[in-house]
C-alpha cells in the first residue's frame, strides 16, 4: 500500500512531539482559591505561572462534576502543552476557553481522567 510507511512515520513523529511536550513539562499545581489553581512550570529557562479556573457549572456540563479539581487542572495543563508551548500559556486559563479553542478537549479530558 503506497504511502503507509510515510503515514506511519508522520504519526510516529506527531506522537513523539506530543510525548515530548508532556514529558518535558512538570507542572506544580496549588489551590489558591475556590476553583482557582496556580500552575507553575519551567519553560525556556523561565518560570511560567498561570491561574487555571475551574467553573463547577462547566464541569457539570461536561460530565465531570465529581472529578478532583487538581487532576482536572493537571490534565488540562498537559493537554494544553500538547497544543502550544508552555511559555505561551495565558496568565489566566478558563476551561471553557480551552473547549472553545479545541473541540475535542471535553472528551479528551474525560478520557484522561478515566471518566467516560
Amino acid at each position: 500500500m503506497p504511502g503507509v510507511g510515510k503515514r506511519c512515520s508522520t504519526l510516529e513523529a506527531m506522537a513523539v512531539r506530543a510525548y515530548s511536550a508532556v514529558m518535558d513539562n512538570t507542572f506544580r499545581i496549588e489551590l489558591v482559591n475556590d476553583n482557582e489553581y496556580a500552575v507553575r512550570s519551567e519553560s525556556e529557562g523561565q518560570l511560567v505561572e498561570s491561574l487555571f479556573r475551574t467553573d463547577p457549572d462547566y464541569l457539570e456540563t461536561i460530565g465531570l462534576a465529581e472529578a478532583d479539581g487538581n487532576r482536572v487542572v493537571e490534565e488540562t495543563a498537559r493537554f494544553l502543552a500538547e497544543h502550544q508551548p508552555v511559555i505561551d500559556f495565558p496568565p489566566v486559563v478558563d476551561l471553557e476557553d480551552i473547549a472553545a479553542a479545541y473541540e475535542d478537549y471535553p472528551q479528551k479530558l474525560r478520557n484522561r481522567l478515566g471518566m467516560e
